[in-house]
């Protein structure tokens, strides 16, 4: 049994993909590699991948990261190249690294999420800087949440741990932001954004760096 730990990217061809149908690709990809993927045991055995934070709709990424089970040792860089050569466009395998298999499972690893995110310039780059510095100032953020089941109030502020201003690129900007993804809450672009008063959703967000424990 082996254990590889793929990094991979998401361009905005797949941006649109869910979940459930991202893996899917995998699972075809992967056969269609000749590569020996393990499956759980069970009535209903189940391939053995699994995604450090699985990425929301709309958003692009650098930096995802997924456990892959094989029944036997192959070549990591064998691997990479194999898979690469059955992925669509949009999606890509950056690298791959053998990782031991008793090893704590890739989901309860994530820490915290980097993202750029590109929003419409509402307000001037000094309010914008000012913006992020009262933020990050503040030590509680109230914060409400819509759902089906109705409103839920919490703190946003510990779920943001980093904001930045990059640049300004003409009728835009880009921010970095370093958002809290664990057991304890799990942080979103599109709240920074918001708190930090621009009105408009964000143009783009890219995920670049999943930080582990």
């Amino acid at each position: 049994m082996q254990r590889l730990r793929l990094k991979f990217s998401r361009s905005h061809e797949l941006k649109f993909i869910s979940h459930l149908d991202l893996m899917r690709l995998w699972e075809r990809a992967i056969r269609r590699a000749g590569l020996p993927l393990a499956y759980s045991e069970g009535f209903t055995p189940h391939p053995r991948i699994s995604l450090a934070s699985p990425l929301s709709l709309g958003i692009t990424s650098e930096a995802e990261l997924m456990d892959v089970y094989l029944t036997r040792w192959v070549s990591p860089q064998s691997v990479v190249i194999a898979l690469n050569q059955q992925l669509p466009q949009g999606v890509e395998v950056l690298e791959a690294q053998p990782v031991g298999l008793n090893v704590a499972s890739l989901q309860s690893q994530v820490r915290f999420v980097e993202y750029t995110v590109e929003i419409e310039i509402e307000k001037t780059i000094p309010d914008i800087k000012s913006a992020i510095q009262s933020l990050l100032s503040a030590k509680e953020l109230p914060w409400q949440h819509e759902r089906d089941t109705g409103t839920r109030h919490y703190d946003l502020r510990p779920l943001i741990d980093d904001v930045w201003f990059i640049e300004n690129t003409g009728p835009a900007c880009q921010l970095g932001m370093r958002l809290r993804c664990d057991s304890k809450g799990t942080g979103r672009p599109e709240q920074v954004i918001k708190a930090l008063g621009f009105s408009h959703r964000p143009r783009s967000i890219h995920r670049t760096k999943l930080i582990l424990n």
